[in-house]
């Protein structure tokens, strides 16, 4: 989902410094909501492998360009699962920031109008895990619908955040219209394959839940709320 640059330009980019600063200040919510139950090397070290696996899904992972936009698989959701709202956060900025910075420079005058399209579909995947999983059940055991609900949530917040810089930078020209819709319709691809990728996920994580490794998952994971 990295918008090209130009896309958003000139003035118009004070809207990006703003929706990434309140996305900015909306992290460090959820951060401190992380260390109320858990210790500060467990945020850090989680926030770490938050950012590696962004990173990965990045630069590592098959990427596209595909009208507005490129195509990545950024397993949001699953991150999320693992290791908790506010590392993943971290992660996808951190990432996004770091892959931008060593590999592709042209990207970065797009870093804030990227990292909101990131983050915001996150923060709403936050919530919406808070109504649709239930409080008695840990992350390890949600279903696919459950996680399936979670995925369309983030996978479709990207494809809407995408569209709304494109049409807010360039306008509503055919072209432009065309370009979005040819992103929209091949970010669909990455929906069939994040609920899958999750519970495959999910399922190596049992295996880890009598283990010293499940000190690096967020509490949630094995734990009801």
């Amino acid at each position: 989902m990295h918008i090209e640059p130009g896309v958003v330009d000139g003035a118009k980019m004070v809207l990006a410094y703003g929706t990434a600063a309140a996305a900015g200040g909306y992290s460090l919510k959820l951060a401190s909501d992380d260390l109320k139950s858990q210790s500060a090397i467990s945020f850090g070290i989680r926030s770490v492998l938050a950012v590696a696996a962004v990173f990965i899904f990045f630069e590592v992972f098959p990427h596209f360009a595909v009208g507005i936009s490129e195509v990545h698989f950024i397993l949001g959701t699953t991150i999320l699962l693992l290791l908790g709202a506010g590392p993943a956060a971290v992660g996808l900025a951190g990432g996004l920031f770091i892959q931008g910075a060593l590999f592709a420079l042209s990207d970065m005058p797009m870093f804030f109008v990227n990292v909101t399209t990131l983050l915001f579909p996150l923060f709403v995947v936050d919530a919406l895990a808070k109504r649709v999983i239930p409080e008695q059940k840990a992350y390890v055991d949600c279903s696919y619908s459950e996680v399936l609900k979670l995925s369309v949530a983030y996978q479709s917040g990207v494809i809407t955040w995408v569209a709304f810089w494109a049409f807010y930078g360039q306008g509503f020209g055919a072209a432009n219209i065309s370009a979005v819709a040819s992103f929209g319709a091949a970010y669909l691809l990455v929906v069939l394959i994040e609920p899958v990728a999750d519970l495959a996920v999910l399922a190596g994580a049992k295996l880890l839940r009598d283990s010293k490794q499940s000190r690096l998952f967020t509490q949630r994971l094995y734990n009801p709320a």
